[in-house]
């Protein structure tokens, strides 16, 4: 604990008493936060410990867009948090952000697979709409901070008066690698209260308090997409036609239900007619959209993104600047390893990498997230 003009500065994990404040949180303990509560565990325990800790704590449930033709247990998840909500003795509100999260996120999503992309939309959510709507409507309701569940660390840098995006402690949960897109003016007013814990510790925790989301199942993926498989998701948008799946020669081996629908390295969906020499297991490593065929393979390292530079659009660094030209650790999926990778160039937009290894998991679309160390540079989208 420091003090700043005569006021309590709180940085990192700060234990008071049997209470711990969120990584990241400046300021005294009277303010006001908005809590993201999904209805799951780790949103519930965050507002649980900040109410403990002596925040003015509002929950918030965002609803969000759902196709008609698909069962969402949204309706289950909101009385979930207000159950908690109740329970811990905070007001609760309900958001609906259905228009925002139907524009920044699905519509993005369906854009980029119709272009042959696999797009992230976790990453476009946490911008548009938790980071950025949510943010922007606590902002307006007077709220000093917005808080989630997210298992990422947010800690202040005194020396350089940053805010700075670690990972979390707890390595199988970080959930870095999806807010790359924030900046200091989001971290600067964001709070992660469990990111620096282990999962156990969080349910752990939810039992302590009594929350009767303790023992809850982690959700899994996006709500509007429920249970039913992507593809038949997509099929509802994307028109899907028939098309042919080569090898690596050319050869006509199989067929497909449309190019759009599927990712780099899937090795399901499609129909193998004539295994010819290779009788193995076929990747998809190649799409050429404008013929609608699939190229697959039997050995996934053959992808044909597998090259020794790789660019990052759309980009957003963390810190406010861009990383120097030097050895990082580059991230191309969600709990893909961390690969040691070489930034060739970098400006305020864009940036390119030269990977110290092949990574046949790169794939047009997703998120490259850059790391020094725990430290979450930023990132950009795969071009």
């Amino acid at each position: 604990m420091q003090r700043a003009n005569g006021k309590k500065v709180y940085v990192g994990m700060t234990p008071v008493g049997k209470q711990r404040l969120p990584a990241g949180h400046v300021g005294d303990l009277r303010k006001k936060v908005f809590v993201g509560m999904s209805g799951g565990v780790d949103s519930s325990v965050s507002a649980a410990l900040l109410k403990r800790a002596g925040f003015e704590v509002t929950g918030v449930f965002i609803k969000v867009w759902q196709p008609p033709f698909i069962a969402c247990a949204s309706r289950e998840d909101r009385l979930d948090a207000m159950r908690v909500a109740a329970l811990i003795d905070i007001p609760f509100v309900t958001l609906d952000l259905e228009k925002e999260y139907k524009e920044g996120v699905v519509d993005y999503m369906l854009r980029e697979y119709a272009r042959g992309a696999t797009p992230n939309p976790d990453a476009m959510c946490n911008k548009e709409v938790k980071f950025g709507a949510f943010l922007a409507y606590a902002t307006k309701q007077g709220a000093d901070y917005v808080a989630t569940g997210h298992y990422a660390r947010n800690v202040f840098n005194a020396k350089s008066g940053r805010f700075e995006l670690h990972q979390s402690t707890d390595k199988e949960k970080d959930q870095s690698y999806f807010l790359w897109n924030l900046g200091q003016q989001e971290l600067a007013r964001t709070l992660f209260p469990v990111g620096g814990m282990q999962k156990g510790e969080v349910r752990r925790l939810a039992k302590e308090f009594g929350l009767p989301t303790a023992e809850k199942k982690d959700s899994q993926g996006l709500c509007f997409i429920g249970k039913i498989d992507m593809k038949e998701f997509l099929a509802h948008y994307i028109r899907p036609k028939k098309g042919k799946v080569r090898d690596m020669d050319g050869n006509i081996v199989g067929w497909h239900q449309g190019a759009a629908l599927y990712t780099i390295g899937e090795r399901h969906g499609f129909e193998i007619t004539k295994k010819g020499s290779d009788e193995r297991r076929r990747y998809v490593v190649g799409k050429n959209m404008k013929k609608n065929e699939l190229i697959v393979s039997g050995d996934p390292a053959s992808h044909s993104a597998s090259r020794t530079t790789i660019s990052g659009r759309n980009a957003n660094f963390t810190l406010g600047v861009p990383p120097e030209k030097k050895r990082y650790f580059g991230r191309f999926r969600y709990r893909g390893k961390l690969t040691p990778v070489v930034v060739t160039e970098a400006n305020k937009r864009a940036f390119s990498i030269r990977p110290e290894r092949d990574d046949y998991t790169v794939t047009t679309g997703q998120s490259i997230v850059l790391y020094d160390g725990t430290l979450c540079l930023g990132g950009g989208i795969i071009e």
